[in-house]
């Protein structure tokens, strides 16, 4: 336990310390995400943590070279794997440090993910048969190889996709990796002990940068790296306990809302007939932030929820069937009921609605308003004017409330009107919807919609005509130079801007 500690610590003090170097080295790089898109951030934060934790989770590993003791000598003598893990990781590594300097397109990623998936296939993680109940062992045969790959890949780009908040993609590795090293403590399993506490320890020591409000993201370079090393690790488990199904199930439950999330991705985007690869603001905690809930609760939230999957997974671990069959049926609820909090099956609701041509109520009165607010807002003289048009708007359209709420947290908010007729119009059942009043760069206040839709969501179409409505108020409000108008940007500041639109457009590309 000595060792697994000093592991930790170790890997925990280099990427502390090491974090800061690295966040000037992004700046000097240009590894910069800006605001602005699916991007919830609003200032320009450097994106190569990932670096940092790489370096920080082998520093204690390449000392066990030199010393000598029994998870030394147990480390050493599984050479092929750790070589595999090292070699397999500082590559995924690399790619995301030029994905978050340079960009690179998304078919380029995932041949280099595959490219890795098949070099730890052959250093010996690998999904060579998989024991089930009343079935006996069922081995993989020829079809191990792209089992393994799927299963990697498959890891990696979940944690991928989760990197959305400050801390988010950093506390949940963090969670499953605890659940493997719990497991693999109980199980002797020596190097899967090892490298989840100096998963541990370069999370925790990122993480004093990366929680709410981040000064640093981990970028593609740090997601990459993480769920190369969990893929990997939970292999290593499997082939550890004669490669059962509940050794696979571990992960799978311990990484339940990063791996659900991805899924649901891919099930929406093909619903919308988008690339798989494109993306969105559909994810988890995109939703729970459109809800209204502060960055950093829903963050929270989403660590309660990992944590509740900690403990069932340990529990699968360790129980007996009738053990195993409760704790995967507390997880289902669990996850059902993240799934009707953020409202996910409302949202295939809307889909499928839209696919029928139908529209909702707001939407509708959206439409007959909208034909009339170019002219209107034309004719406002004062800031006053714009914002009585407003409240003439919320009235017409039957919305609960209404705000024009400044992007700085110490100013105070410039509009606010609720509608008299509404007994309860910041009530649960009140949906909401905000837009900058302007480009995200140079916005300085945002126009906040709060309506009840019979979706209980907002509608694709309600988000586009909200969208237009945003617009005709932004050209009044900068017209009359209020200040609610966006930042007007200096000649230096609009190149960079038309730089960096050009970049984005570059590097979105699928």
């Amino acid at each position: 336990m000595r060792t697994y500690l000093a592991a930790f610590a170790v890997a925990a003090l280099v990427s502390a310390l090491l974090t800061p170097l690295v966040r000037r080295l992004a700046f000097r790089l240009g590894a910069v995400s800006h605001p602005g898109g699916r991007h919830v951030h609003r200032q320009s934060i450097p994106r190569l943590g990932g670096l940092a934790m790489c370096v920080a989770f082998f520093a204690p590993l390449v000392g066990l070279f030199f010393v000598q003791s029994v998870v030394a000598a147990a480390f050493t003598a599984e050479l092929r794997k750790v070589l595999g893990l090292f070699a397999g990781g500082v590559l995924l590594c690399a790619v995301g440090a030029v994905d978050d300097t340079r960009g690179l397109r998304a078919l380029h990623k995932l041949y280099a993910q595959v490219a890795v998936s098949i070099l730890a296939f052959a250093c010996g993680f690998r999904i060579d048969a998989i024991s089930l109940p009343l079935v006996g062992e069922l081995s993989m045969g020829i079809f191990a190889l792209p089992i393994t790959v799927l299963w990697i890949v498959g890891i990696v780009n979940a944690v991928n996709l989760i990197d959305g908040l400050d801390g988010l993609a950093a506390g949940v590795v963090f969670f499953a990796a605890l659940t493997n090293f719990v497991v693999g403590y109980i199980s002797d399993a020596t190097l899967v002990t090892l490298f989840m506490a100096s998963t541990m320890g370069s999370v925790i020591g990122f993480l004093f940068y990366n929680f709410n409000p981040a000064r640093i993201f981990m970028g593609d370079s740090g997601s990459y790296f993480l769920g190369y090393v969990i893929a990997a690790t939970s292999l290593v488990g499997a082939s550890h306990k004669a490669s059962t199904a509940v050794s696979l199930l571990v992960p799978v439950v311990a990484l339940g809302v990063p791996i659900f999330d991805t899924l649901f991705a891919m099930v929406r985007r093909w619903l919308e007939r988008r690339p798989l690869f494109s993306p969105d603001r559909g994810h988890i905690h995109h939703r729970l932030l459109d809800m209204g809930i502060t960055h950093r609760r829903a963050v929270l939230i989403i660590y309660g929820v990992s944590v509740f999957f900690t403990v069932t997974s340990i529990a699968i671990w360790l129980g007996r069937r009738w053990q195993i069959g409760v704790a995967l049926a507390a997880s289902s609820v669990v996850l059902v009921g993240l799934v009707r909090f953020v409202g996910y099956f409302e949202y295939l609701h809307i889909v499928r609605r839209q696919k029928e041509r139908l529209r909702s109520r707001d939407s509708e009165m959206l439409r007959y308003a909208l034909p009339k607010l170019p002219a209107r807002f034309e004719a406002a003289r004062t800031e006053a004017d714009v914002f009585a048009l407003l409240t003439q708007l919320g009235l017409e359209t039957g919305m609960s409330f209404l705000e024009v709420l400044p992007r700085a947290d110490e100013e105070p908010t410039a509009f606010r009107w609720t509608n008299p007729k509404d007994t309860d119009p910041f009530g649960r059942d009140v949906v909401s919807a905000r837009y900058p009043i302007g480009r995200d760069n140079v916005a300085r206040a945002e126009l906040k919609f709060g309506f009840r839709s019979e979706m209980s969501d907002v509608s694709p179409q309600t988000e586009v005509l909200l969208q237009v409505v945003t617009d005709i108020v932004e050209a009044s409000l900068t017209r009359l130079k209020s200040r609610a108008a966006p930042r007007v940007l200096e000649p230096a500041e609009a190149e960079v801007a038309v730089s960096e639109r050009a970049l984005e457009a570059t590097t979105s590309r699928p």
